[in-house]
């Protein structure tokens, strides 16, 4: 185990520097609330890219897809969860340009759904986004304190206080543009260390072969492509992760930062091939930990329980920058994205001017990051966090997305689609199924229908919903509401 003090100093060190990066560049730039809240136009190809790695790709992938593999089913699984992550970027390679042609001035998901449909899927959406975010946020810091008591004995609280005074100093100052250069930072560190750790442990085990050789004698079912559970863990985590993207906010705060439409397609093209080997690095560590017998109703930290396993010291802290780091990249997206959110809404129904809307967009950064604090240190289970959060977004990204093409959608086809979807979803959920099954309801637990029967409903009346509209929307009205914000804001 290692030092608590020397991790805490090389936690506090990490932390700074790329504060510190962050400071230093938000100085540099515009202040304008704009600036603060999407950074528009100025983050290039490759800054786009490496932020939309650094944004999506945090701790969970450490946590998540390690647990995968240890208790869903193995390779498949962790395969599965490659491809659903890789997925959701794809789908927005022809949504950004979408997005930039049909609202140019845009600035949030919540302002294209209130001009898109009306207030009542706007406050939906409002509150599954915002609650999503929240939810894979505490989700992270819950993950990266479990791990860093395992491995160092740091008190969860002060892992949960360090990353979140940091990442709250420079994100509440700095708004996107710190978020977008730290971001690039962040990944820029954190893939090689990736890579270091991976190749680590392997060195430390004794090889590929020896590896393989002790997963196929004690855990045999975990490295087989042919696993039903493992199939079923691959096919329903893409509607999971699918989902729970396109409702974060944090996602389409940089399809507006990015220089220009081609560089946020490239960007996300990028992006979506760079995550699915770091993904399957990171699940290969949950294989590990179940065949050397580690996993003891926490495979949530798997990777972290093979790091304190084998690792030398010097080895196991390179870990834990890396998953610092990493949580420390999501968390100030989420704290951007949630701010913006508010901030966009608050301009639209009140007189504030822009600079009570800047005080109220840091003020929530700060909120939202003590919150997080606070539910990071409890010590839920993580990937029961993270499901909950991606149901949220399986349910209602459908009729969400569709609204950007399908003229006659209109506001109660895609609430009914997004409501209809979550009933599904909550029906089969873990913990809400079991009393719905003693009332007497044909569900039980299940994951595969929480993603793909809220998924499958949510599409099939979103349709149905085009179908009997009689509406016909204009989506010139989206431009307009982007450029009233730049009018209100200027008040």
């Amino acid at each position: 185990m290692l030092d608590v003090t020397l991790t805490l100093v090389a936690v506090v060190v990490a932390l700074a520097a790329t504060s510190a990066v962050g400071f230093w560049y938000a100085r540099r730039r515009e202040r304008s609330l704009d600036a603060l809240l999407t950074a528009r136009g100025s983050a290039s190809e490759g800054t786009t890219a490496a932020s939309v790695v650094g944004s999506v790709m945090g701790a969970w992938i450490l946590l998540s897809p390690a647990e995968a593999g240890a208790a869903y089913g193995g390779l498949t699984a962790i395969l599965g969860y490659a491809l659903g992550s890789a997925v959701p970027l794809l789908l927005f390679v022809p949504v950004a340009k979408r997005v930039r042609d049909v609202m140019p001035d845009g600035h949030s998901l919540t302002e294209y759904v209130r001009e898109r449909f009306g207030t009542a899927f706007y406050c939906f959406v409002l509150v599954v986004s915002v609650f999503y975010m929240f939810i894979f946020l505490a989700a992270e810091m819950t993950g990266v304190t479990a791990a860093l008591a395992i491995v160092a004995g740091v008190p969860p609280w002060a892992t949960a206080v360090v990353i979140g005074g940091f990442v709250l100093a420079y994100t509440a100052y700095g708004g996107l543009v710190a978020s977008l250069v730290t971001d690039t930072v962040q990944t820029a560190v954190a893939l090689p260390l990736l890579i270091v750790a991976a190749v680590g442990a392997l060195w430390q085990l004794g090889g590929t072969d020896a590896v393989y050789a002790t997963a196929a004698s004690a855990t045999p079912d975990l490295i087989t492509l042919t696993n039903p559970a493992a199939v079923a863990f691959g096919f329903y985590v893409v509607f999971a992760v699918l989902g729970a993207n396109v409702l974060h906010q944090g996602i389409w705060q940089r399809v507006w930062a990015a220089e220009s439409t081609t560089s946020v397609q490239r960007a996300f093209g990028v992006s979506a091939v760079a995550v699915v080997p770091m993904i399957l690095l990171a699940g290969v560590f949950g294989v590990i930990a179940a065949a050397r017998g580690l996993v003891d109703g926490n495979a949530g930290i798997s990777f972290f329980l093979v790091v304190n396993d084998v690792f030398p010291p010097w080895l196991a802290l390179c870990v834990v920058v890396l998953a610092v780091l990493l949580v420390a990249s999501t968390a100030d997206t989420v704290l951007n994205a949630v701010a913006s959110v508010v901030t966009v809404d608050l301009a639209e129904f009140t007189d504030a001017d822009e600079a009570t809307l800047t005080h109220v967009a840091r003020a929530c950064t700060v909120l939202v990051a003590l919150a997080a604090v606070v539910v990071g240190a409890q010590g839920y289970d993580v990937l029961t966090l993270f499901f909950l959060a991606d149901l949220l977004g399986a349910a209602t990204f459908a009729p969400f997305v569709l609204g950007l093409y399908l003229t006659a959608l209109d506001e109660r086809g895609a609430l009914a689609a997004s409501l209809g979807g979550l009933a599904v979803g909550l029906a089969f959920f873990p913990g809400v199924a079991g009393p719905l099954a003693a009332l007497g309801l044909p569900v039980s637990p299940d994951f595969f229908w929480v993603f793909v029967g809220s998924t499958g409903v949510s599409v099939a009346l979103t349709a149905l919903g085009a179908a009997v509209s009689g509406t016909a929307y204009d989506f010139r009205a989206l431009a307009r509401a982007g450029a009233r914000f730049e009018e209100v804001s200027e008040r």
